[in-house]
């Protein structure tokens, strides 16, 4: 199949800083990188998009790394990065798994996990920071913001901290993880609890940007995806590495779309450059649970807009989403790459939770998404049994503690005495 990956590196315009610029995805304006604050199109009030004269090449990963950065993790692709070297903890390199008794159990030739849990602060939302704070230094600004369903206030409190900034986090009062608000308050972000959900809270903090009181750190800012977009470089990397070819779908969860974008994005300037052949780029495969699915709703009505869900709810707390504001570039990422979307229940995600944890892979209920959209769609006959596949999970397992209790089995009393608890043991 012919795919459709347009190309994102029009010749550099004259505003272009050292090769890098910001472009409207809409009007296609074009803004110097660091002139100004700027997360949206001045023009047509468009999602930006940071642009490279020079996109990288698979040879150019790892470039200079035993002198001038690592060789592993997001750094490693400081080719395709703004800058060489961000604020790091570090974070990248996360494992992709085998998992070869829910491979046979899904029915597909290759199945493997990409388990982005293993970042520093237990979800992938680290990649971007490390680029996204580098940035905030960058244009001189020392007080960074962000709604928050968890995993981004805990990322963004980690690195502010190690940026020396002060940090707000917006959360929608009681329904973060317990174990994600600990990370955050640990890491000495402010936080502020709002009677309402998180596109609410995100509507609070874009205002706030807009009056210039905090640099926003949500994944409408550009920059935090540029660090977003090494998790499909290290995919196929690790992939090619292991089969000698590339997966032909990446499955993943969407809440704000970020990480689709992102990937797609990647994806792209690989094409561009020469790197990747356009019949290889994997299909952008999302999933959303039932309760909070606008994406989905928009790729099934063929629709070129995300309706926004005013109400959601859904146990996948990472991922309780009615609004996600990447959209207009997520849903090409999903078209042009010929994949899909698809949406599953809240008892189909804790079963994936489950399935994933006898593998020895902990994540909270928002990563096992992938693998329950992945097993859907084999039902339905969408996925092919000889398709190689990645599964994204986006987020530890102790990221909520809570879910991942009652997921699991509970404790046997027993007595204190070992005739006794041999007794029990055998039956």
């Amino acid at each position: 199949m012919s795919l459709a990956i347009d190309d994102p590196t029009p010749s550099a315009p004259a505003c272009a800083d050292d090769g890098t610029w910001l472009a409207c995805i809409e009007c296609e304006e074009t803004f110097a990188p660091f002139e100004a604050v700027r997360y949206t199109c001045d023009e047509c009030d468009g999602l930006l998009e940071v642009r490279y004269a020079n996109p990288p090449t698979f040879e150019d990963f790892g470039e200079g790394a035993d002198s001038e950065g690592p060789d592993r993790g997001v750094w490693r692709y400081r080719e395709a990065l703004p800058f060489d070297l961000g604020v790091t903890l570090p974070e990248g390199g996360t494992p992709l798994h085998r998992v070869p008794r829910i491979e046979e159990a899904v029915g597909v030739e290759a199945l493997r996990i990409k388990h982005e849990g293993m970042n520093p602060t237990g979800s992938f939302k680290d990649r971007g920071m490390t680029v996204g704070v580098r940035v905030a230094k960058e244009l001189g600004v020392d007080a960074l913001a962000c709604a928050s369903t968890g995993n981004t206030s805990a990322a963004l409190a980690a690195y502010g901290g190690r940026g020396d900034m002060q940090t707000l986090v917006l959360l929608p009062k009681g329904k973060v993880a317990a174990g994600k608000i600990a990370q955050a308050s640990l890491h000495g972000a402010r936080i502020l609890e709002v009677d309402g959900n998180f596109d609410a809270c995100l509507d609070i903090v874009q205002e706030l940007a807009a009056r210039g009181e905090v640099y926003l750190l949500n994944s409408l800012n550009p920059f935090r995806l540029e660090g977003q977009k090494t998790i499909g470089f290290e995919i196929l990397e690790e992939f090619h590495a292991d089969y000698g070819v590339y997966p032909d779908r990446i499955v993943l969860p969407v809440g704000n779309a970020g990480n689709t974008s992102a990937i797609y994005k990647g994806f792209r300037e690989l094409v561009q450059s020469g790197a990747l052949d356009p019949e290889d780029v994997p299909k952008l495969t999302g999933v959303q649970a039932e309760g909070a699915a606008p994406m989905v709703e928009a790729i099934e009505e063929g629709a070129d807009e995300v309706r926004r869900w005013e109400q959601v709810e859904t146990r996948a707390t990472a991922i309780r989403i009615g609004n996600p504001v990447n959209a207009p570039k997520a849903l090409p990422g999903i078209r042009n790459t010929g994949g899909t979307a698809i949406a599953v229940s809240d008892v189909e995600i804790t079963a994936a939770q489950r399935h994933l944890a006898v593998e020895g892979v902990g994540v909270e209920p928002a990563s096992a998404a992938s693998l329950a959209g992945l097993k859907k769609l084999r039902r339905q006959g969408v996925v092919d049994d000889d398709e190689r596949v990645v599964c994204l999970t986006t987020g530890h397992l102790l990221k909520d503690p809570d879910a991942a209790y009652e997921a699991g089995g509970d404790p046997e009393p027993v007595p204190n005495d070992v005739d006794a608890v041999l007794k029990h043991i055998r039956g």
